[in-house]
């Protein structure tokens, strides 16, 4: 059972502090009052710091709930009750957050709420796919495949991006170095040599190149910090119209309209759609259920819309390859691939087919663009600083011929 904290006054008044084993705050209080105690606060020992309105709104790590859905899943196999699970878990794990969330969900399935129910009150650690999955599993009778399936796909996802973040750190570290050489070069090294060049610019024998750079160097100096405000201000109001659902779906569509990089999350999207409809149907969730838990995890508005316009026409007894063709987003090998699917009444166990396969296939393109990209980085900053070197040789020259 777990510990739960307490500040109670005895029949003196006096104030009493301590800890007692309870399934639930109800039964601690219970406790606390056959003692002959007044509980003034009752709360799980190891998350007394943590309120619970604080609570719902803290996240825990997918690596970290990937496992305990594998180790759930294991010992409900293994015979072990859900009360008895929830209590090892909680008591177990590392995670403090995750600890606090179980030791609430305990209490609350001994109360007799269903598990899904109560997993829907932490939004934050427990996704939507997750929560409609244990639903279904409990009612179907496939709690423990639901559990493995939901740890299996959280872990496959948490690959996929950790692929996608480590393939485009190197060129964006490049990027960043580059930029701050070529800052320091343009704002502390360049301004020393306008004294040189003053005889040259006299006799109107300064390089265009020169002139420019020095120009370029100057404004930078006097305008610099105005810039730099500009732009976070910007950044700032960017950030706001994010919040809102037109600036998500222009963002969205700004990132489908990136040369080559426009494609490959374009595909990623699909991938995740894919898995994540095949996941839900492979465990008895209804379809229209599962396109509208499969459209919200595709990551990009423009193709959840697409899969909403296929959620209507399935409404309406029609196939949902149709409306996914009409899109223009899905790539035309997987829409006949659904399409097959559908007519074979197969469609849970070929769309993860479909996620594999054109996982595989991005992330070949995206190392091929990654491997293009670093030498690319590094040719536009050796030319810049190639840029500026001469500007600044070009003058020395011409006054060393003059002399």
């Amino acid at each position: 059972m777990p510990d739960f904290a307490y500040v109670a006054r005895d029949a003196s008044g006096k104030k009493v502090t301590g800890t007692v084993d309870a399934g639930n705050p109800r039964d601690a209080a219970m406790q606390l009052a056959n003692r002959s105690l007044f509980p003034i606060d009752v709360s799980l020992a190891n998350t007394k710091a943590l309120p619970a309105d604080r609570l719902r709104s803290r996240k825990v790590k997918p690596q970290t709930m990937a496992v305990f859905y594998g180790q759930l899943a294991s010992l409900l196999r293994s015979g072990v009750s859900m009360m008895r699970s929830l209590t090892v878990l909680s008591e177990q794990g590392t995670d403090k957050i995750l600890r606090a969330v179980l030791h609430d969900i305990r209490s609350r399935v001994e109360e007799g709420e269903p598990l899904g129910n109560a997993m829907a009150r932490y939004p934050r650690v427990f996704s939507e796919m997750a929560v409609n999955m244990v639903r279904a599993g409990t009612e179907g009778g496939f709690l423990e495949d639901a559990l493995d399936r939901v740890g299996t796909f959280t872990e496959l996802q948490e690959d996929l991006k950790g692929k996608t973040v480590s393939a485009l750190a190197y060129p964006v570290f490049l990027f960043g170095v580059g930029s701050i050489v070529i800052g320091v070069l343009i704002v502390f090294f360049v301004p020393k040599f306008d004294p040189l060049f003053v005889r040259l610019r006299e006799k109107g024998e300064m390089p265009a190149l020169t002139d420019g750079l020095l120009a370029f160097s100057k404004m930078v100096q006097a305008y610099g910090i105005f810039v730099v405000i500009a732009l976070i201000i910007v950044g700032f109001l960017f950030r706001v119209k994010l919040q809102s659902e037109e600036g998500r779906l222009l963002l969205d569509r700004w990132k489908l309209k990136i040369p080559v990089l426009g494609s490959i999350l374009m595909n990623l999207s699909v991938a995740r759609f894919c898995r994540v409809l095949g996941t839900l149907l492979g465990n008895g969730v209804p379809i229209l259920r599962s396109l509208d838990i499969s459209r919200a995890a595709t990551g990009n508005r423009l193709l959840s819309m697409s899969v909403a316009d296929a959620s209507e026409n399935i409404r309406s007894g029609e196939s949902l390859a149709a409306p996914l063709r009409q899109s223009g987003y899905f790539p035309q090998t997987v829409v006949e691939m659904i399409s097959v699917a559908e007519e074979s009444n197969s469609l849970e166990s070929v769309l993860p087919t479909i996620a594999d396969t054109l996982e595989k296939r991005t992330f070949r393109r995206l190392d091929l663009f990654v491997r293009l990209l670093e030498p690319l980085m590094l040719l536009i900053m050796a030319a810049l600083v190639l840029i500026v070197v001469l500007a600044l040789l070009i003058p020395v020259i011409k006054s060393s011929s003059a002399i």
